[in-house]
């Protein structure tokens, strides 16, 4: 999940877990995850580590990682072996002979697999994404190896950056957000990262392949709610950095054009600090001593998403509603996959003209760009070993 966005996944009375703490209890076990995640207490706030150093950040999200690995442990522990399979050594990667391929995951398959056994490794809490979802992976068919992996889901309503680089009304905004997609994880894996590849797979989130599988996925399909048919044109990608600025995502150009652009930070919002094992005991307060706060009734009957449950929850503990705010701020990117993207977006242009960069193109350029000259002057992917990827040793 990235950051300042609920998982919009509706919390019912089926969920409820077994046990159930008492107020003190709970409120004990929240403020010692805090401290131990590195937060500290000041007038009734959060203050986080020093948000400049990426290695403090890391170590803040390490519980809620721990805890996604484990509860991930029962699915997919035992076809460990099966995958690492496709996680390449440095000595299986020969930088002038990559192919990458892009594949849309489907349901069901070893590709979906893969993916959620690869988003595990992230050092951020990464979710399933919620409401319309487009999965990938990338393969290097050199090998058969994984090159890296994303996914798009839908967008939050209010995003303030984003909104002001559009320039929209509400009512171009209710109309033209479905044409809209959130990269709710994007990234490369080793030894490929080590070769820059996260540039490759953020180049090719943009490409005509995943512009046409959101068509043909979307186009035409009855909304959840209203029921009307969606656009299947997609227009724009938003995404924020995993830790602060992003090194990534920044300057990254397709020959003459920038392809994701920089909007500005988060707010430092979120849910990711409160999930560390004992959200269901959370969960459980919440349903026993709140209302439900579902916003539609196909939504279900329970509460509208993570965050609500939260911030409704902490002042019946005794703690402030303000520790939602962590104080990580992330940097938001844009990524218009047309020269017009703005004004269809607004209303005021009603065709796209799209940039239409194939696979082949994007690769061509990353390769010469990056890929050959970073491949020439650094070894380290050489020194990867496949086993180093394993999550889950013997006991």
């Amino acid at each position: 999940m990235m950051d300042g966005q609920p998982t919009n996944r509706v919390v019912t009375l089926a969920d409820r877990p077994n046990s159930c703490l008492s107020a003190s209890g709970l409120r004990s076990r929240i403020t010692h995850s805090l401290r131990k995640q590195g937060f500290r207490f000041r007038s009734g706030v959060l203050v986080p580590p020093d948000i400049k150093d990426k290695s403090k950040l890391r170590v803040l999200h390490r519980e809620a990682v721990k805890h996604n690995v484990s509860r991930s442990r029962r699915g997919l522990e035992r076809c460990e072996d099966r995958l690492l399979s496709y996680i390449a050594s440095g000595e299986d990667v020969i930088p002038d002979r990559i192919r990458p391929r892009l594949v849309l995951v489907q349901p069901g398959s070893e590709d979906e697999l893969l993916f959620r056994y690869a988003r595990l490794h992230w050092s951020i809490p990464v979710s399933a994404g919620y409401g319309r979802r487009l999965r990938f992976v990338v393969y290097d068919e050199s090998n058969g190896k994984l090159i890296g992996i994303f996914g798009l889901g839908d967008p939050i309503f209010g995003l303030g950056p984003r909104d002001r680089w559009i320039g929209w009304s509400h009512k171009a905004k209710k109309n033209r957000l479905q044409c809209v997609m959130d990269l709710f994880v994007l990234g490369a894996i080793p030894p490929y990262s080590h070769l820059l590849c996260g540039k490759l797979v953020a180049l090719l989130a943009t490409s005509r392949t995943v512009r046409e599988a959101f068509r043909r996925k979307y186009g035409g399909r009855p909304s959840y709610i209203g029921r009307k048919p969606l656009d299947g044109r997609l227009a724009l990608l938003t995404t924020t950095s995993a830790l602060g600025r992003s090194s990534l995502y920044n300057r990254l150009r397709y020959k003459d054009d920038l392809v994701f652009q920089s909007a500005g930070f988060t707010r430092g919002s979120g849910d990711f600090h409160f999930s560390n094992g004992f959200f269901g005991d959370l969960r459980q307060f919440a349903l026993k001593h709140c209302n439900a706060t579902a916003k539609h009734t196909l939504w279900g009957k329970g509460f509208r998403n993570r965050r609500e449950l939260v911030r409704k929850t902490l002042p019946l503990l005794g703690l402030p509603k303000e520790f939602l705010y962590h104080g990580v701020k992330r940097e938001i990117f844009l990524a218009p996959l047309a020269s017009n993207t703005a004004a269809f977006l607004c209303g005021d242009d009603q065709r796209l003209q799209y940039r239409d960069l194939t696979e082949e193109d994007v690769f061509r350029w990353f390769r010469d760009r990056w890929l050959l000259p970073r491949a020439e002057r650094d070894k380290s992917y050489l020194g990867f070993d496949s086993k180093d990827y394993r999550l889950w040793r013997s006991e």
